[in-house]
């Protein structure tokens, strides 16, 4: 038949391999389809959750960061980058920055410094050290404001611990949140130690994590634990290290508890925080454009900071 009709040719068979590939792959790509709507629909609570209370009201700050509102918060003026441009040129926004940058000066390094020492003094497994860690830990559960009510009364001029203790050394009292040149260092030493009981675990985490083979190498060779501490254990907890360094940074930054519930910003300014100027011109001026102005001015500092400590303290640190 072929010889006589060559016109007619007949189908040719189809691969069976090919078709079980091509039903493995859509098999394959339904079950990645399902796998993805399941970890999308577990996601979801937390997905609204964030674009509620994170994205709308980001998005919302941009918006009123450009305009003029009135004191119900309704927009009354479109004003470009006004709000911008008057917090350059006022003296609003450059004394919070100075006093935050100054509040994070004195409790990062001394907050970071004082968890090491207590991390350093309580890492070995001896009889009783379970008390002084669950003791170092305290300050962790303790709030923000119950913190601040202790270190009010610590503070007190007359009834105050610190000048009790200041008059059986013949000194006299200090002035601890009034004074415009103790205010901020008042605040800061609250804060230190509010923060110490995180830092510490943290970092105690770390100690115990170093190989204890290396340590015991080190001691063998006769290296002290000065030395052994600083050559070898540091060098290896720089990743922790790093770490609270960049936490530290960014809660110092936002604080806005201690101040508000101790000094609000006061005496003279000498404790207005960035944080604590956007809540004082947005809640207390009503003026929520300029206060969405410096909230998103505060999360590009905040921003700029991060990439600056990635970029250079990174580049210290040694990863096992």
């Amino acid at each position: 038949m072929d010889a006589q009709h060559p016109e007619l040719k007949l189908p040719a068979a189809p691969a069976v391999g090919q078709e079980t590939q091509t039903a493995h792959k859509d098999k394959l790509r339904a079950r990645r389809w399902k796998e993805g709507a399941l970890g999308y629909l577990f996601l979801a609570p937390c997905l609204v959750l964030f674009a509620i209370f994170l994205f709308y009201p980001l998005v919302k700050s941009v918006y009123l960061s450009f305009h003029l509102t009135d004191p119900r918060g309704e927009v009354a003026a479109f004003v470009g980058l006004d709000n911008y441009i008057n917090l350059a040129g006022s003296g609003l926004m450059w004394n919070s920055l100075k006093v935050t940058l100054l509040f994070a000066l004195y409790t990062v390094p001394a907050g970071i410094v004082l968890g090491l020492i207590m991390a350093g003094l309580t890492h070995a497994k001896l009889k009783g050290m379970k008390i002084f860690q669950f003791i170092f830990s305290v300050p962790l559960a303790l709030s923000v404001s119950t913190a601040s009510v202790i270190w009010v009364m610590l503070f007190h001029p007359s009834m105050g611990m610190f000048n009790y203790l200041l008059s059986k050394l013949g000194a006299g009292p200090i002035q601890w949140l009034t004074d415009p040149s103790w205010a901020l260092i008042s605040i800061s030493l609250m804060t230190v130690w509010m923060q110490s009981g995180f830092n510490y675990i943290v970092l105690l985490s770390g100690i115990q994590g170093v190989p204890e083979d290396i340590v015991e190498s080190a001691k063998i060779d006769g290296a002290g634990p000065i030395r052994t501490f600083v050559q070898i254990v540091f060098p290896l907890l720089t990743p922790t290290v790093f770490f609270l360094s960049v936490v530290s940074i960014i809660h110092a930054f936002q604080s806005f508890g201690q101040i508000h519930l101790m000094t609000k910003g006061g005496p003279a300014g000498s404790t207005e925080v960035f944080v604590y100027s956007i809540y004082k011109e947005a809640f207390i001026n009503y003026q929520f454009g300029t206060g969405s102005a410096l909230a998103l001015t505060l999360f590009a500092i905040i921003m700029i900071l991060t990439f600056i400590q990635f970029a250079v303290l990174e580049k210290k640190v040694h990863y096992q």
